[in-house]
């Protein structure tokens, strides 16, 4: 019961944080719009489209964390938390072809001369770059709490948003102090931007990668499964331990060593012993496979 509530919270503070990014992105794209067209600035309409897309990867990432939650059926016997990590790459998708249409669109612009950005979109996106920066941090500590990786990619999305309305503003203002002819710095602005743009493209993409191909990343959460181990009486140390992640959970297989003396059904009982302890003192379990065999001279403890 305590595990499920405690799940239950995170898939809580998880959908709470895709809500406000949300409603963040759809208010701020308006803006970035709006202020873009009005101030005749290629930087904001850029960051506009980025603003667009992360609507619609929010929810993209709203669907797929729905979806990651389901129990598990005859079809998926360990449950569907492999579809948060594919969302996230369909949250990439989004990124990259946000970026591949400002650079587009940004050198197009440098190639053809047009009027200097209005001094008001300053205004604007410094208002912009504060809001942006305090939903990277109200996002990520929701991603935190949960322990999803989509919510915490989508909160990178706010960061990197930040990032490239400050780099808008540092062409637009550049453009404003040093005349017409510098007008194409508002487009470098939005180059800028769209590498950026890419370069956290691929910092949510790489730790998605790693959890769809069960990749090892979690030595920390492996040394605490270890300790916590060898604090059940019989447990006399610890061998193989393999953690992948599905979803916002962990399913562990450990090796635990025990006293060859022990009969069958004194080391069945010593198992599901470990795997309730585990379970009760790191609730991301979801489940732990527990593997007994006799103690010998070669052995992992921690």
């Amino acid at each position: 019961m305590v595990y499920l509530c405690i799940m239950e919270h995170q898939q809580q503070q998880a959908r709470r944080g895709i809500y406000w990014s949300l409603a963040g992105n759809v208010f701020l794209a308006l803006a970035k719009g709006v202020t873009g067209l009005l101030g005749n600035s290629f930087a904001l309409l850029a960051d506009a489209i980025e603003s667009s897309t992360d609507v619609f990867s929010s929810l993209l990432v709203l669907l797929g964390l729905r979806y990651a939650h389901r129990p598990p059926d005859a079809n998926h016997p360990y449950g569907h938390g492999k579809a948060e990590p594919l969302t996230t790459f369909g949250v990439v998708v989004f990124l990259v072809a946000s970026a591949a249409i400002i650079i587009y669109q940004g050198i197009h612009n440098i190639r053809h001369e047009h009027e200097l950005p209005a001094p008001f979109t300053l205004i604007v996106l410094g208002a912009i770059i504060v809001i942006k920066e305090t939903f990277y941090r109200l996002v990520k500590r929701r991603g935190q709490d949960s322990g999803s990786s989509t919510v915490a990619a989508d909160a990178w999305h706010h960061r990197s948003d930040a990032i490239t309305s400050l780099a808008a503003f540092l062409g637009i203002g550049l453009a404003l102090l040093l005349g017409p002819e510098y007008a194409a710095l508002d487009d470098w602005a939005a180059l800028v931007a769209a590498g950026i743009i890419l370069y956290n493209a691929y910092r949510i993409f790489r730790p998605a990668l790693g959890e769809v191909m069960d990749e090892h990343r979690y030595d920390a959460l492996e040394a605490h499964i270890r300790r916590q181990a060898l604090a059940v009486p019989g447990i006399q140390a610890t061998e193989k331990c393999y953690v992948r992640k599905l979803g916002m959970q962990y399913w562990v297989d450990l090796h635990a060593q025990v006293g060859g003396h022990l009969t069958v059904d004194e080391g069945h009982a010593l198992a599901h012993r470990l795997k309730d302890h585990l379970q009760a003192q790191i609730p991301q379990l979801a489940e732990v496979h527990i593997h007994v065999e006799p103690v010998g001279p070669q052995h992992v403890t921690i």
